[in-house]
């Protein structure tokens, strides 16, 4: 490929298998084509690599390579040192963008030079890709700002377009972060320009026990607090963090009930009524005698749905790779 593209996409997979091909076939089928796929299997040990490999020989944007496991932060950084676009795509294996998410962020980035990165609001759906809710996040600066200096993530990580030189101004990911590597870098491109977000959905966002977050739901949170009180020595600013509780279920059984509940809610408010009685019955098996999984196994099954349905689930998706 001769031609400088205007985005280079940049993907670390590892044992994605299940998702990888949705999510390659959504970035291939961008209304703005103007891009290069880049593509690294940090050393999946399921069949990823063959799934990765059969794409790369259809499609020439896509530029594919393997190495053995190393950590997606490192990996994110050697594909950065790689990369020919003036903006930076971050893209998830688990994830499926929306077709006009790189034209939408790359008009809003034309139209608003002091803005480094822009993110968006999105869809979350579960591991076998049922809608849950839309989450809408803040849009100004000053409040993803606000929101990332007290450890919430204010940009969900694979929807955000950034400038390729603001990368390198900020030296790209922290490799000592393992799961909080995207707020560490919020907080440090916030310190060289703007953050934004778009109010349209650019991504469908997976929740699935596989992730970082899924499986480091605790040490997710360590990292998070030491990245933001980083910022707080950086700005010289007294910070307070927030984002304490997980995000995601633990091993525990109430763990578990209180977000099969949560997602079971969100699926009835978005008029999924099959999504919401699973996840009643999901909260009834991790606490069987608790009222509140037979009460939404109930309300899904005869309770008349909101008069609008797909609600705005005003929230921060903390920190995940």
């Amino acid at each position: 490929m001769s031609q400088i593209p205007l985005i280079s996409v940049i993907m670390p997979v590892y044992n994605a298998e299940r998702y990888v091909g949705q999510a390659i076939d959504s970035i291939l089928a961008q209304t703005l084509d103007d891009f290069e796929f880049l593509i690294a299997d940090d050393g999946s040990t399921d069949h990823s690599l063959s799934v990765l490999q059969t794409y790369a020989e259809r499609d020439q944007r896509i530029r594919l390579s393997c190495h053995s496991n190393q950590g997606v932060s490192r990996t994110r950084n050697q594909m950065l040192q790689q990369a020919r676009g003036e903006f930076i795509a971050v893209m998830d294996a688990d994830d499926i963008a929306l077709p006009d998410r790189f034209a939408l962020q790359v008009d809003f980035l034309r139209q608003h030079p002091a803005v480094v990165c822009v993110g968006g609001s999105h869809h979350l759906i579960d591991e076998a890709g049922r809608l849950l809710t839309f989450l809408d996040l803040p849009q100004t600066d000053e409040a993803i700002q606000k929101a990332a200096l007290a450890g919430h993530g204010s940009i969900c990580h694979p929807s955000a377009m950034i400038r390729r030189y603001a990368l390198e101004k900020v030296g790209g990911y922290d490799e000592a972060y393992h799961s909080a590597h995207d707020l560490d870098l919020w907080l440090k491109l916030g310190e060289v320009g703007q953050l934004a977000n778009l109010s349209q959905a650019v991504l469908q966002y997976r929740l699935h026990p596989h992730s970082v977050s899924g499986r480091n739901p605790i040490a997710q949170r360590l990292e998070a607090r030491q990245a933001c009180e980083h910022a707080w020595q950086r700005r010289g600013i007294e910070g307070q963090f927030e984002a304490e509780d997980t995000w995601r279920p633990a091993g525990d059984r109430a763990s578990r009930h209180h977000f099969m509940l949560q997602y079971g809610w969100w699926a009835f408010n978005s008029h999924q009524r099959q999504t919401a009685l699973l996840y009643g019955w999901r909260a009834i098996k991790a606490l069987p005698l608790s009222l509140e999984g037979w009460r939404l196994l109930v309300c899904a099954a005869v309770k008349p749905l909101p008069d609008k349905g797909f609600p705005s689930s005003e929230g921060y998706p903390d920190p995940d790779p």
